[in-house]
């Protein structure tokens, strides 16, 4: 049960951050121990069943409750995929939050290793090469469900080559636990 509340708490937290940049009512205060405790998390917007939104932290660097607070409102707001979300979008949105385990790194010589090591449906994967970053979410193996082809995109959302492989570049993979408003 206290996983629930936390999850009930948080979703609370980044509707209510929403709110407050629409100028509308916010639902009711959310309070749990664990929020001024530092935590990662990403923010993910839907509406209809369709990306709207999604920014997170992969580093547990500040409070939860203001870290996910400023991910609602980045990914809302911010993402530079979409427009900012307006008024009228609002209780269209369905919220998730995701708080994730600190990063692992990958012990992997090539990018076969790299495959055989994937936990499909619950790994997260931060990949890092020089300048170039990039993660997707363990929810993102329901859209890629293929290892090869997870990290081709991942590699492709870093702004390198689908086939692309350097002894310096370096992969982690974490875990999420996630909770989703109701439709």
């Amino acid at each position: 049960m206290p996983e629930a509340e936390l999850g009930s708490a948080l979703l609370h937290l980044a509707r209510a951050a929403i709110a407050e940049r629409l100028d509308r009512p916010a639902p009711p205060a959310a309070s749990h121990a664990r929020l001024q405790a530092p935590g990662a998390s990403f923010v993910t917007l839907t509406r209809h069943g369709e990306l709207r939104g999604c920014i997170g932290s992969l580093d547990a660097r500040r409070p939860l409750a203001d870290d996910v607070r400023d991910n609602a409102q980045a990914a809302a707001f911010r993402d530079p995929r979409f427009s900012p979300l307006a008024s009228e979008e609002y209780e269209q949105v369905r919220i998730e939050v995701s708080l994730l385990t600190p990063p692992a790194p990958l012990a992997c010589a090539d990018e076969a290793e790299a495959l055989e090591q994937l936990r499909p449906g619950i790994d997260g994967i931060v990949l890092r090469y020089g300048s170039h970053r990039s993660t997707f979410l363990p929810q993102v193996w329901q859209s890629l469900p293929e290892p090869l082809q997870f990290i081709r995109q991942l590699k492709r959302k870093a702004g390198l080559p689908a086939d692309f492989w350097d002894e310096g570049l370096c992969l982690a993979r974490y875990e999420v636990t996630k909770w989703r408003e109701n439709p």
